[in-house]
């Protein structure tokens, strides 16, 4: 026999009856339940209760395999995403070029930066190759490599649209697009429903998975005169390195890097306060969890709900009935009938037959998460939307990451 956990506007583990209440009523994109305030659950006998050190204002726990929502809380509250809308940038824009294609910088690509953002350090007049940028993208959250992929992609205003068509396109209704780096913007929103699509969409993508699982990597640095030794007078370019900035990738002073992480994205701004999407596996189970703006003050409180969302996660497989679901895309195959019918996010096993016979994984980042060449994770063959299994995904420790600037 199922329970359900109260769906009251304020009912927050952890809340603080000052903090904002969403909507009494939320799109149910996914199902009716998700469009409930308050935490949503259906734990079945012996199945763990819910953490209750949570704070943040909203968040998910999905199965990324079937699509099945385990639970949530205020899942579709529209909420500044900060930098995890990255995640819809490269979603969007990283098929578009060759990770060999190369881009000489001009000013121009650097316009409109917004203030205190998190920058890799990229330099007018300097050539950068697309795999460089996207570096830059993933691991140092560099609004700088966004605005040089938007020129490259005819412009802010154009790629602002296209991100905005493909949220449509994922079903992701919450989601209204202002900026590509997701930097504070009047009117700028996602949602943690929507912020799993995004993740669950790019982890399709072999070069997503690899970037958003790159721990360290070396960046083009500036161009410069030698000016001692034998080689004084000539120019040469340095490097140097880089560190994701996804402490549960990295680890950092009081967090340990969270065993079978391998990704997504991180994210910081005055308005969006922290917020996190990561997917992990264990045992064979894969996980997407999403925390947005946590209030309780802990220090990096929202790598440390995620854990507990994770490990709660874990534990709890089997022993609740989902509450909603992750959709697929419109229009998408999912592989027939049942969990692969369009609209579920899950797919038949015909499916994923098909879609482990068309694909190939491979990975060149450096320091990455998980063996992308062997790991779980997600692939979009012959149009059919499938997470396929193949082999568990190593843990991943890392040198402590510094954050630099007020968002990434």
């Amino acid at each position: 026999m199922s329970t359900a956990a109260p769906a009251l506007a304020d009912e927050k583990p952890g809340g603080d009856k000052d903090q904002p209440k969403p909507p009494a009523k939320m799109s149910t994109v996914g199902g009716a339940r998700l469009g409930e305030p308050g935490t949503q659950v259906k734990l079945k006998a012996n199945a763990p209760v819910l953490p209750k050190e949570l704070s943040g204002r909203s968040w998910i726990v999905s199965d990324a395999e079937s699509g099945e929502v385990l639970a949530s809380h205020n899942a579709h509250w529209r909420l500044p995403p900060a930098s995890t809308l990255k995640m819809l940038f490269a979603d969007t824009v990283l098929p578009k070029f060759p990770k060999t294609q190369k881009h000489k910088v001009e000013l121009s690509d650097l316009a409109g930066i917004g203030a205190g953002s998190s920058m890799v350090g990229i330099k007018e007049k300097e050539t950068y190759t697309v795999h460089d940028l996207w570096l830059g993208v993933f691991l140092r959250s560099g609004n700088d490599a966004v605005h040089v992929l938007s020129a490259m992609n005819d412009g802010v205003p154009k790629t602002v649209k296209d991100m905005q068509k493909h949220a449509d396109e994922l079903q992701a209704l919450d989601t209204h697009v202002v900026s590509p780096d997701g930097y504070d913007a009047k009117g700028q929103v996602s949602s943690a429903y929507d912020l799993t699509l995004f993740a669950r969409s790019g982890l399709q993508k072999k070069d997503f998975r690899e970037y958003c699982s790159t721990a360290t990597a070396e960046f083009p640095g500036e161009t410069k005169k030698v000016t001692k030794g034998k080689d004084k007078g000539k120019t040469k370019r340095e490097s140097f390195a880089i560190q994701n900035t996804n402490r549960l990738l990295t680890g950092d002073i009081g967090i340990s890097p969270y065993k079978g992480i391998a990704g997504v994205k991180n994210g910081s701004t005055t308005n969006a306060g922290n917020t996190f999407t990561g997917v992990a596996e264990r045992d064979g189970k894969v996980l997407l969890v999403t925390v947005m703006n946590p209030s309780s003050g802990e220090p990096h409180a929202v790598y440390k709900e995620t854990a507990r969302l994770f490990d709660w996660g874990f534990k709890a497989a089997g022993k609740v009935d989902p509450v909603g679901e992750l959709v697929a895309p419109r229009g998408a195959d999912t592989g027939g009938a049942g969990k692969g019918a369009p609209g579920s996010g899950g797919a038949g096993k015909d499916a994923t037959e098909n879609a482990a016979h068309s694909s190939e994984d491979g990975s060149t980042g450096m320091g990455t998460a998980l063996a992308v060449t062997g790991g779980v994770l997600a692939v979009l063959a012959a149009g059919v939307f499938v997470i396929r299994r193949r082999l568990p995904l190593p843990g991943q420790g890392g040198r402590r990451a510094r954050q630099d600037a007020r968002q990434d």
